[in-house]
């Protein structure tokens, strides 16, 4: 069976298809294609949870997000870096598409050209996920724990409405940071800093 959860303002609504099976990665990725407006990420189990946009808001601190780790990594040099587009095939078999991210540049390119085309299967050695309004903060602990769980080895948890940062690392309990100026990537990724001027 296949589950459709569809975030509305408020809460994932739930759809549930009884007579489908479980898509295959082939037919998720034409799902995702013949529905390009749409922001689709797909559990583990196999249940695809569509979005919708984000807000005006929400989009601007994404663009200001992005736009710093772009400027960093073009000066680091060592990796390549995603906006909120780009989906990635997690190891547990889950697609999911961090707000921002981040991964060595060695890592990227074991990937062929058609991997890459795709829903790369590589986990991201760096995360952003930033809440928006239709976020719970449970969904996105648990989102971040994934991402830790398949090999992303610092993630940053923006929560706007409560004005912290929770910082992830393997083996690691989360730090939690109360109204932060700035947010350091060290020692994952040396010198970055993310200012949090314009996200809050």
């Amino acid at each position: 069976m296949t589950t459709l959860l569809i975030q509305t303002e408020n809460s994932p609504l739930t759809v549930n298809l009884p007579a489908i099976a479980p898509m295959t990665p082939a037919q998720f990725y034409e799902f995702c294609l013949a529905n390009r407006d749409l922001r689709i990420e797909r559990t583990a189990s196999g249940d695809v949870i569509i979005m919708p946009p984000a807000f005006a808001d929400t989009g601007n601190r994404n663009f200001n997000i992005a736009a710093q780790l772009w400027n960093w990594t073009e000066q680091d040099g060592t990796g390549i870096g995603f906006d909120s587009s780009a989906g990635f095939t997690l190891p547990n078999g889950a697609t999911r598409s961090p707000d921002a991210s981040w991964i060595k540049l060695e890592r990227w390119q074991t990937l062929t050209e058609a991997q890459k085309a795709s829903f790369a299967p590589i986990c991201p050695n760096f995360v952003i996920e930033l809440r928006s309004s239709s976020d719970t903060l449970t969904s996105l602990q648990d989102k971040m724990k994934e991402y830790i769980a398949n090999g992303t080895v610092l993630g940053f948890l923006i929560d706007r409405k409560n004005r912290t940062v929770h910082l992830y690392r393997p083996q690691q309990e989360p730090t939690i940071l109360h109204n932060p100026e700035t947010v350091s990537g060290d020692p994952e990724l040396s010198g970055f800093v993310l200012q949090m001027a314009k996200i809050w």
